[in-house]
């Protein structure tokens, strides 16, 4: 299925590069497996070749998946059910296990939806920038555009503005500019 230099996706973890392919031995059994090296923390993992399904493995997405993505994310119209934050964190958590990008979207729509609403919990603030930060790899990848725009793109959908600081400009700067 993959070949050495694919660029991957491996559920939870992100886009990672297929750098071998190497035979091992296991309990008497030869097994194939993909080694794997995780862009993001340069974290390696190994996959059995005959395990690839089972564990979410799957291709970068393709162009048109990219635009139902965005439109995930557009969706506003989203009900929340009254539950506690810890069963929320957990049934997300499931989600982005699964590898579906869908799903991952999804997700990252709901925390952003759900924090304007009220305070997220510690841990779903972390998966709220985890999910970001999973999903901002693998379309930059897929639009072949750099992080930083497709984070900025995601976050306008959202509203989120960059924070413009609020300190006054040093009267030396000032001067400085008034000179030139």
């Amino acid at each position: 299925m993959f070949k050495i230099g694919d660029l991957a996706v491996y559920p939870a973890h992100g886009v990672g590069l297929i750098e071998a392919v190497e035979e091992k031995e296991i309990g008497g059994t030869s097994l194939m497996f993909y080694v794997m090296r995780i862009l993001e923390n340069d974290m390696k993992i190994m996959i059995p070749k005959n395990n690839t399904e089972a564990v979410g493995l799957r291709p970068i997405i393709s162009k048109k998946d990219v635009e139902r993505v965005y439109s995930i994310l557009e969706e506003k119209d989203i009900k929340f059910t009254p539950q506690t934050w810890n069963r929320r964190y957990r049934e997300y958590m499931e989600r982005i296990k699964t590898g579906s990008i869908f799903d991952l979207a999804a997700v990252l729509r709901d925390l952003y939806i759900l924090q304007m609403d009220k305070p997220l919990s510690f841990g779903e603030r972390k998966m709220l920038e985890t999910a970001k930060a999973l999903l901002v790899k693998e379309l930059s990848i897929a639009r072949n555009r750099k992080e930083e725009d497709i984070e900025r793109g995601i976050e306008s959908i959202f509203g989120v503005e960059e924070e413009v600081s609020s300190e006054p400009v040093p009267e030396m700067l000032l001067d400085m500019k008034a000179d030139t």
